[in-house]
């Protein structure tokens, strides 16, 4: 079992930055960050692949809606993922949680059974116009 917790959410206004942290008990092979806005599909936004179990360069991958505003990136030392997420819209707006699995099923992703991936609690992002 892994143990992930976000910080990092809060409001800010469009065009500005926020940083997201997740601090896991230890990295998968694939640590990815979804959003969810209620009453819609939780989405993938950016995943890493690599930590302790890769043997190269990490590889990352980004939903196209926030591709060149985010960047995902990890920290083997302390375990932590982190989303910089910079020039904000206001559809941007969602919980965003932590994911973490030991295989990736492709895409921006990890485990496509998503009950197959450990999640954290979520941290909310509202960005206003």
């Amino acid at each position: 079992q892994v143990q992930l917790e976000e910080t990092g959410g809060g409001s800010v206004q469009s065009g500005g930055s926020l940083r997201l942290s997740c601090v896991a008990s230890r990295l998968s092979y694939c640590m990815g960050w979804f959003r969810q806005v209620s009453g819609k599909e939780r989405e993938g936004v950016a995943v890493i692949l690599g930590g302790p179990m890769a043997g190269g360069d990490d590889a990352t991958y980004y939903a196209d809606s926030v591709k060149g505003r985010f960047t995902i990136s990890s920290d083997t030392a302390t375990n932590t993922l982190y989303l910089q997420m910079d020039k904000l819209k206001p559809e941007d707006t969602a919980t965003y949680y932590c994911a973490a699995a030991r295989v990736w099923s492709g895409g921006v992703g990890c485990h496509r059974d998503l009950s197959e991936n450990h999640w954290g609690q979520g941290t909310q992002v509202t960005v206003s116009s």
